[in-house]
C-alpha cells in the first residue's frame, strides 16, 4: 500500500507536543548549544509578540513601512475628516527590537525598507550572515510566513550575539533585514549594493507542508520572467470589426499554446501566468494586452531550455492575429544551492536535538531570490514543517492562518537554534569553515 502524500504532512489537529524519535550521538559545542537554547526560549514571548504583529500588518513588497491608523491624539479637522499618523510596521518593528536587544543597528539600509543589525565581539574572527524576511503577498497576507521567517533571523542573532558575549568568542553577526522576496527580488538589489560583502556564510529559512518535526534541505525551482506586450488596432466590435487586430486574441492564442506545449515539457517545469490590458470594453477590438509569465524548473539551465520553446507560442500568437508582440526578458532567479558542509551539520543537530530531515518539502516547487545568493556565497536555506490543512499550503489564504499559530511558532524556534547552531561553528571553527568553502567552491565549478 501507497501512503500518499497528505497522509504524511502535519496537520493542525496532531499531537505536536509528542516527542520526536531523536539519534544518539555528540555534537559539536554542546556549551555553544545550551546558551543558544536557553537564549532562544527566553525571547519566546517576544518573538511571538513581534511575529503577529508583523503577521497582523501585513504590508506588500518595498512597502513594509508603515500602515496608516487613527491619531487619537488629533482632533478632528474641518468636514469630519479623521487625521492619521503613520506608524512604521516591519522596518520599525524590527529594528526597534534589535536596538533593545543591543544591536547596532542602520535603518533604511541601501534600501528604504531594507536594515541591517550587526553585533561585534572582540576583534576579528569571522562574520556570520543571517536574512529576515518582512513582505506579505496581496490580498492574502502573511501566505508564505514571512512573519516566521522574520523572527527567525532574529532569534539566530540573539543567540550567536549571547553565544559570543558568554563564552567570549570573536566574531561578528550580520542580520539583514530583505524586503520584497515576492517578486521584488530584494536581496539580488541588496547584494548588487554590498549588503553581503561581509559575510562569511549566510542563513534563513522558510516554512512550508511537511511531516511533523521534519526540516527540509530540498532546493528550489529556478525561475525567469517574462513580461510580454501585445499592440494591435482598435475598431468598432460590432460595426466593423474587420478593421481590428485584435491583442487580447493574441493573448487569449499565446496562453492556450502554452497550456498545449504543457503537454510536451517535463513534469518538473512549470509555465504559468496571467492576462491584463487596459481601457478594455465589450463594444471595442482591444488594441492592448499584457502577459506576465514564470518558467520554473529544478535549474537554471533547464530554465532556460524550456524558454527557447516558449518564446515561440508568444511569437506564433502575433503572427496569427496580426499584431505585434515585444516579449521583455526580467530578471533571473536561480535555484537554491544548499551548503553540503552546512547542510550536514545542520542535519547532524536536528535528527540528534529536535526531529528529522527529509528533502522533499520546504519550497521545493517555488522559488526564492535567496537562490541567487546561493550562487554567490555559502548559504543555507532549509525549510521547516508547520501545520496545515489539505489544500492549505503556501499562498493560499489557510496558510496564512496557519503561519499565526502556536506550532508553527514553536517549529520556528527549533528550526532557528539549529541554524544558530551551525552559524556558530562557522565563527568558531576555522577547518569547518574552510570545508564549508570548498564545497562551495566545488559547486560553482560544477556550474562552470
Amino acid at each position: 500500500m501507497t501512503i500518499g502524500q497528505a497522509d504524511i504532512l502535519w496537520r493542525p489537529e496532531d499531537d505536536y507536543k509528542v516527542k520526536p524519535t531523536l539519534e544518539e550521538g555528540d555534537i559539536y559545542r554542546p556549551d555553544i548549544l545550551k546558551v543558544v537554547e536557553t537564549v532562544i526560549d527566553s525571547l519566546s514571548g517576544a518573538l511571538r509578540e513581534l511575529s503577529l504583529d508583523i503577521h497582523d500588518h501585513p504590508e506588500l513588497r518595498y512597502e513594509e513601512r508603515y500602515a496608516r491608523i487613527s491619531n487619537p491624539n488629533c482632533n478632528q479637522s474641518a468636514g469630519n475628516q479623521t487625521n492619521y499618523r503613520s506608524l512604521r510596521y516591519a522596518h520599525d518593528a524590527y529594528t526597534s527590537f534589535l536596538e533593545k536587544h543591543g544591536f547596532e543597528v542602520t535603518r533604511h539600509h541601501l534600501l528604504e525598507t531594507a536594515w541591517v543589525a550587526t553585533y561585534t565581539h572582540g576583534l576579528g574572527g569571522r562574520v556570520l550572515g543571517v536574512n529576515s524576511e518582512m513582505d506579505a503577498l496581496p490580498g492574502i497576507g502573511h501566505a508564505c510566513g514571512h512573519n516566521l521567517i522574520g523572527i527567525a533571523g532574529v532569534a539566530v542573532a540573539c543567540a550567536a550575539k549571547a553565544a559570543m558575549e558568554q563564552l567570549n568568542i570573536d566574531g561578528k553577526v550580520i542580520l539583514l533585514g530583505t524586503p520584497a522576496e515576492e517578486g521584488g527580488i530584494g536581496k539580488v538589489k541588496l547584494w548588487e549594493r554590498g549588503a553581503y560583502k561581509e559575510m562569511d556564510a549566510c542563513l534563513m529559512c522558510h516554512p512550508g507542508p511537511g511531516p511533523l518535526h521534519s526540516i527540509s534541505l530540498s532546493s528550489c525551482l529556478a525561475v525567469i520572467r517574462l513580461e510580454i506586450d501585445y499592440s494591435g488596432h482598435t475598431a468598432h466590435a460590432a460595426l466593423s470589426p474587420w478593421e481590428g487586430k485584435n491583442a487580447l486574441d493574441a493573448a487569449v492564442l499565446a496562453y492556450t499554446n502554452i497550456a498545449l506545449l504543457r503537454q510536451q515539457i517535463k513534469p518538473t517545469h512549470r509555465v504559468h501566468g496571467i492576462i491584463q490590458g487596459h481601457d478594455w470594453a465589450q463594444s471595442i477590438i482591444p488594441d492592448n494586452s499584457k502577459m506576465y509569465y514564470y518558467i520554473r524548473a529544478p535549474t537554471t539551465v533547464e530554465a532556460e531550455e524550456t524558454l527557447k520553446r516558449v518564446i515561440p507560442c508568444f511569437e506564433a500568437a502575433a503572427l496569427a492575429t496580426g499584431t505585434k508582440v515585444k516579449v521583455n526578458r526580467g530578471h533571473t532567479g536561480n535555484e537554491l544551492v544548499q551548503n553540503k558542509v552546512l547542510g550536514d551539520e545542520l542535519s547532524d543537530v536536528v535528527r540528534k536535538k529536535y526531529g528529522a530531515i527529509d528533502y522533499e518539502y520546504g519550497i521545493s516547487g517555488a522559488s526564492t531570490d535567496f537562490g541567487n545568493i546561493s550562487y554567490l556565497m555559502p548559504g543555507l536555506h532549509p525549510g521547516f514543517s508547520i501545520p496545515t490543512v489539505p489544500g492549505g499550503g503556501n499562498h493560499t489564504p489557510a496558510f496564512t492562518d496557519s503561519a499565526r499559530s502556536q506550532a508553527a511558532h514553536d517549529a520556528c524556534l527549533s528550526v532557528s537554534k539549529a541554524l544558530a547552531h551551525v552559524g556558530m561553528r562557522v565563527i568558531t571553527d576555522g577547518r569547518f569553515f574552510q570545508q564549508v568553502k570548498d564545497a562551495f567552491e566545488e559547486r560553482k565549478n560544477n556550474r562552470m
